[in-house]
């Protein structure tokens, strides 16, 4: 643009448009800064004037006159001086064996209160040693009492127990025999009940010429010969297998049926001997015979009962 004091500058379509109010804006602020830089300027002006000085002089309020010079009072006379106080001779020193004797006595009387206060400190400690002694013997009683009463309740506990232990020790026995004898009842029981059953199979056989309340166990009341259950015990003698090693003699109890024929049909034990392996024996040895002898009518019983032992 001609006539102005700026250069010329491009023209740029992105600029924004200059603000009309700028001007008026920096006046102000021009004028609000020097009234109060003239505000400040006479703040500091007033507190360094220097205020002026005044001086006064204070008299009496109101006038006095001064009092004529024969009506003043009469100045006191000075007190008489006090004579001075006779100077005292002092008093001859003591002879030398009043001053010793005077020693000697202060020397008594300081080795008597030692002494005195020696002899009270040794019936204090005394006094103390004694009240120790006390106190050590009642503590040693009580301790001695304590302990007693504590042996005591522990004698007392102990006797207790031994008594319920031992009640309970009669307890088990008992219980334990009462077990006993009832398992030997049962099998007493049992055994007689199956002795009952085999004569009764033995009565009931065909050929059985006893009466119904018979105890014999043979088919005719005759019975088998009397060398016959030797007999079969030399046939299953021979074939018994057996370590007799023991000092014991056990009895071993066995049911053997058989067929008319003598040939073995079944066999069991019916009293057991106590030595499994004897029981064993026997059994293996029946089962080994297989047949039986004959008795001397021509007969083989069908059911005997045979009672082995390892020494006959």
């Amino acid at each position: 643009m001609t006539g102005s004091l700026s250069p010329a500058l491009p023209f740029d379509p992105l600029r924004p448009p200059d603000n009309p109010g700028m001007g008026r804006g920096f006046a102000i602020a021009a004028i609000a800064h020097a009234a109060l830089l003239a505000a400040l300027s006479a703040g500091v002006h007033w507190r360094t004037e220097t205020p002026p000085a005044f001086e006064a002089e204070l008299w009496s309020a109101l006038p006095q006159a001064a009092a004529p010079k024969e009506q003043l009072p009469p100045e006191p006379e000075p007190e008489p001086t006090p004579p001075p106080k006779p100077v005292q001779a002092p008093p001859p020193p003591p002879p030398a064996e009043d001053l010793q004797a005077e020693r000697e006595a202060e020397i008594a009387i300081a080795k008597a209160k030692e002494k005195k206060k020696q002899e009270l400190l040794e019936a204090k400690r005394e006094a103390e040693r004694e009240a120790q002694r006390k106190k050590d013997e009642l503590a040693k009683k009580e301790k001695e009492r304590e302990k007693a009463e504590k042996k005591a309740a522990e004698e007392k506990e102990k006797q207790k127990q031994e008594k319920l232990d031992k009640l309970e020790k009669q307890k088990q026995d008992k219980l334990a025999k009462d077990a006993a004898a009832k398992k030997d009842a049962a099998r007493e029981a049992k055994a007689e009940a199956q002795r009952q059953e085999n004569l009764r199979r033995i009565q009931g056989m065909a050929g059985a010429s006893g009466a119904p309340n018979a105890s014999g166990s043979a088919l005719q009341s005759s019975g088998p010969s009397a060398n016959y259950a030797g007999r079969i015990k030399a046939r299953v003698r021979p074939n018994i297998i057996y370590p007799d090693t023991g000092s014991a003699n056990p009895v071993a109890e066995v049911e053997v049926r058989t067929a008319p024929d003598g040939n073995i049909i079944a066999r069991k034990i019916l009293k057991a001997s106590g030595d499994n392996e004897w029981d064993n024996a026997v059994l293996r040895a029946i089962d080994k015979t297989a047949v039986l002898p004959r008795d001397t009518d021509g007969r083989v019983p069908s059911v005997l009962i045979i009672s082995f032992k390892p020494r006959e």
